[in-house]
């Protein structure tokens, strides 16, 4: 399944590359809608790479996790790259760094420390999306994008807040 899984990643990963600094680096303006799909690509390319961190150093509670949130993910930028076709979206990203240069190495901490730092990495992350989903809901430029904004965004409060429990409890 993870194959498979990693297989659909890379697909995707290649037909939109992001990182984290579309959403950053809007200032004070209002998030458009390409903004919008910009950001959540790279929200989506994240949590690909704490898949392929975990694979290869994770304990299985954080495998398992970070492979249901690639398969979110994966999901996510399906229905975003029909939104994008539909509207002519051309969103403007760079490559995103990996998302295990932010997670501490397992070979130089403890389980539970690794543990914490797969979960801490995620919460500026997640709180980053959630930050450009309601944004962009106070004026959206686009109904099928602004509907797609508002079911995404209890999902990932509801992440955030169970990262958080999750980081506090370790």
């Amino acid at each position: 399944m993870r194959v498979l899984v990693a297989i659909v990643l890379v697909f995707i990963s290649t037909a939109a590359p992001a990182d984290s600094t579309g959403e950053r680096n809007l200032g004070d303006r209002m998030p458009s809608a390409t903004d919008v799909i910009g950001g959540l690509y790279a929200f989506s390319r994240f949590q690909q790479g704490l898949l392929e961190s975990t694979d290869l150093k994770g304990n299985t509670e954080v495998k398992n996790l970070a492979a249901l949130r690639a398969e979110e993910a994966a999901k996510r930028d399906k229905a975003l790259k029909q939104i994008q076709e539909t509207i002519g979206a051309e969103p403007h990203v760079s490559k995103a760094a990996s998302a295990s240069a932010s997670l501490i190495e397992p070979e130089t901490s403890d389980g539970p420390t690794y543990v914490r730092s797969f979960y801490a990495s995620q919460i500026p992350e997640y709180e980053a999306a959630i930050n450009l989903l309601e944004r962009y809901l106070k004026a959206p430029d686009n109904a099928v994008l602004a509907a797609f904004a508002r079911e995404q965004l209890p999902m990932l409060r509801a992440q955030v807040k169970a990262a958080e429990r999750t980081m506090a409890d370790k």
